[in-house]
């Protein structure tokens, strides 16, 4: 599978080879400020298998609850959040599902970071923790 995506004004694209090694819901409260949602949908990839093709995502550094770092890049013109690389999951880029070209065959495996859910929302059948799995 080869993935497209980019940023709303297309100043950042990329292209993404192979296929997603996890797709998840991540409820943590950092997620919901960067999505400016309820939650952020993501898959997780090898860091390899991502290449910009155009322009070039601006990052800025958070720290999670564990207090690992997190580095959430983003297009530096319209804001668009796109990829995220988590201490704590080394060698992995998570990207915002919303930025690739087509998401139709997003299918998330579990919700993560539940304890900040939104109280409204129902994760239905899908698997649900708290925080990150073991």
């Amino acid at each position: 599978m080869t993935m497209t995506g980019g940023c709303l004004c297309g100043a950042v694209r990329y292209e993404i080879a192979g296929d997603p090694a996890m797709q998840l819901v991540c409820h943590c409260s950092h997620c919901q400020k960067q999505a400016g949602s309820a939650f952020s949908t993501i898959i997780g990839v090898p860091d390899g298998a991502v290449a910009i093709i155009k322009g070039a995502p601006r990052s800025y550094v958070d720290h999670g609850e564990s207090g690992k770092a997190v580095e959430r890049q983003f297009c530096e013109t319209c804001g668009s959040p796109l990829f995220s690389k988590v201490e704590v999951s080394p060698g992995m880029v998570w990207v915002k599902t919303g930025t690739l070209d087509d998401s139709s065959w997003f299918a998330p495996a579990a919700h993560i970071w539940t304890k900040s859910k939104q109280p409204w929302f129902d994760t239905g059948a899908v698997p649900a923790f708290e925080t990150n799995p073991g």
